[in-house]
């Protein structure tokens, strides 16, 4: 069903239509594929839920954790278990399918969910990474945990009103007939084409390119900073200073070594940044196309289109709680210890490490340090 802000067609009336249109129907991939994808896409949707539930109660469990960059780390990970909960589970079920059994108003609301959580997560992208420019360029760590809470609240606000047209027939979203989910449909009315341009370059164009010009002036203020400490080893003798000097050389130390272990932080970011853009560069790329292009979204492999850049949009979900296994030991040593004994598979923590294994610890930011 074609559904836009002025008249609803039938479902029937459309498959008519793009057989009329086009002379070819949309292909839907082999049932042995679709079951595939399908099956990665739940697991995926278990994975991006209970992960990102973790980060939740982690962040939640203990008031010392509550600091900004937490808050901004579980407002990622909530956005992520939404995608979950609220989109991933329909369109498995329509992949295997092949039809979608929602109904048409379900359809332009999961649409609308689906781009709200999404641009909220990459708000929260943009703002992390601004936040390590400041710390790591502009020596500024400004973002207590209120300013956070209210950078929080503006950016749900601002995602809500750029995804909420959607919803109110600002564009044409279409039950799947020729797609495993609820998308973007083709129309030649201006005012939708120039909603949906607004809406891609909000998603992707606009954060892809704030977040890479804040990660080259990182990456060269990390480089800088590790000549400079060097060219210091190398030229100064101990033997030769006067005390005043050996403190000022114990306070740059101290300074490189607090740098280094945000620069550490930041590479765990920018992992994340890379897997925002593969992503999501090809969702934007399919989303402009098939809005603006009658032989793409009436062309026999637009169904195999949809679900390959659908799947990959969703795998984004599952990526980041597996980052932060894979880069951060406290997280995963925390999430052994928030499993019930019953459920404890793995061996026990000895008692001597145990002691020193604090959940506080995941993200809690000291006054001179900062983690991710």
């Amino acid at each position: 069903m074609a559904c836009n802000s002025t008249i609803f067609l039938p479902f029937q009336h459309l498959q008519l239509n793009v057989s009329n249109t086009s002379g070819v129907a949309a292909t839907p991939l082999s049932a042995p594929l679709r079951i595939s994808l399908a099956v990665l896409m739940l697991l995926m949707m278990v994975v991006g839920f209970l992960g990102n539930t973790v980060v939740c109660v982690i962040v939640y469990q203990r008031p010392a954790m509550r600091s900004a960059i937490n808050l901004l780390l579980a407002t990622l990970a909530f956005c992520d278990i939404m995608l979950s909960l609220g989109c991933m589970p329909f369109t498995a079920v329509t992949l295997i399918t092949v039809h979608w059994h929602f109904g048409d108003h379900f359809c332009r609301l999961s649409a609308t969910l689906y781009w709200l959580f999404v641009l909220e997560g990459v708000a929260i992208l943009v703002i992390i990474s601004v936040d390590r420019f400041l710390i790591i360029v502009q020596r500024q760590d400004r973002l207590t945990p209120r300013r956070a809470k209210g950078i929080i609240a503006v950016s749900w606000a601002l995602s809500f009103c750029i995804a909420v047209p959607s919803l109110w027939g600002w564009t044409v979203v279409e039950v799947p007939a020729r797609a495993p989910q609820c998308v973007l449909g083709y129309t030649e009315l201006p005012a939708d084409r120039a909603y949906v341009v607004t809406l891609v370059v909000a998603v992707f164009f606009v954060p892809f390119g704030v977040m890479l010009c804040s990660y080259l002036c990182i990456l060269n203020t990390v480089r800088k900073n590790a000549v400079r400490v060097h060219n210091q080893s190398d030229s100064l003798d101990l033997r030769q200073l006067p005390r005043a000097g050996l403190r000022r050389l114990q306070h740059q130390q101290q300074v490189s070594v607090d740098l280094s272990f945000k620069t550490k932080a930041f590479t765990t970011i920018l992992i994340l940044f890379v897997g925002f853009s593969l992503c999501w560069l090809p969702h934007s790329v399919y989303s402009l196309l098939s809005v603006f292009s009658r032989s793409f979204y009436y062309g026999s492999s637009f169904y195999a289109a949809s679900a390959g850049v659908l799947w990959l949009s969703y795998l984004k979900s599952a990526f980041n709680p597996i980052v932060y296994c894979w880069r951060i030991k406290k997280f995963r040593e925390a999430c052994v210890e928030l499993l019930p004994q019953t459920f404890h598979l793995l061996p026990r923590v000895p008692a001597r490490i145990q002691r020193r294994i604090r959940p506080s610890t995941v993200y809690v930011c000291t006054e001179n340090q900062s983690a991710v």
